[in-house]
């Protein structure tokens, strides 16, 4: 079936969540719905918020832009606009877009009749953003500790929160993220390095066909996962590091505050080592 008639067949009316079929209609090759607008209006509104609050610092290079949070004296207390009050508001608004995008996406897949994993993937990025600067900055009392908007200050950000813990690389959590993440970017790898392999072959030589991929990485690894395993094993590894690298960040602060080479003292404390290097 062409792609074109293939997108005809399931355009077809409800599924909305909210709206009915006030918005349920497409622009081109997008639904737009009722989230779909909500998502046009608040990220329109915080891209003009970041503007205008750039607009009042120093300068406007896009690189050096930085658009502070409220001061930690601040506490939870709403701020006047030039003194990070532009930062909250733009929060609210990304809030709003990321959570409406997640729920547009929820109708498409009622339209198309599949399963609600890709608005859940989604969400798991939207969790993790949503930990940055709401979660983590409300258990610890402050909208201060969350990052600001720029590029090189988000940099700055990351660099001193890991310094201020001695050293992030020791967080177990964190540990456990980077191992997903790099783990994701190796199975995946793997499986486009395979499929690249499989339909370019040398000249003069058929296209390969699933059964010599699997039979490949039985050859390679001893076991074969499938096309179709392939990637539910890549979205649950990038589900996990997303998650996980929300909760690592959220246990330092709220939970633990000392430095994170010293939290690994403990192991010097099991019986079986005090006795210390043989």
């Amino acid at each position: 079936m062409a792609l074109l008639s293939f997108e005809r067949k399931y355009r077809v009316r409800g599924g909305t969540l909210i709206g009915g079929d006030l918005f349920d209609f497409w622009v081109g090759p997008f639904y737009v719905g009722f989230f779909g607008v909500m998502v046009a209006i608040s990220a329109a509104l915080g891209t003009m918020l970041i503007f205008a609050a750039a607009a009042e610092g120093p300068t406007l290079n896009p690189w050096l832009i930085d658009i502070k949070p409220p001061a930690i004296e601040n506490g939870l207390a709403f701020a006047p606009l030039s003194e990070g009050g532009y930062w909250q508001v733009i929060t609210a608004c990304a809030i709003v877009a990321f959570s409406s995008w997640v729920l547009r996406q929820a109708e498409i897949s009622r339209k198309l009749g599949m399963s609600y994993h890709i608005p859940i993937a989604f969400s798991v990025a939207v969790f993790a953003y949503v930990t940055l600067v709401v979660i983590r900055p409300v258990l610890m009392g402050a909208w201060g500790h969350g990052f600001p908007y720029g590029i090189w200050s988000h940099l700055d950000w990351v660099s001193n929160t890991g310094y201020m813990y001695a050293n992030f690389h020791y967080n177990p959590v964190h540990m456990l993220a980077i191992a997903f993440f790099f783990t994701n970017c190796l199975a995946l790898a793997l499986h486009g390095g395979l499929v690249l392999s499989a339909v370019n072959p040398s000249g003069g030589t058929d296209v390969k066909t699933p059964e010599y991929e699997d039979t490949y990485f039985r050859d390679f690894i001893g076991y074969s996962v499938g096309t179709l395993g392939i990637h539910r094993v890549g979205l649950a590894l990038a589900l996990n590091a997303g998650f996980w690298s929300a909760i690592c960040i959220v246990i330092s602060g709220p939970l633990y505050v000392g430095s994170w080479p010293e939290f690994w003292d403990f192991w010097r404390k099991i019986p079986i080592w005090e006795g210390g290097p043989i």
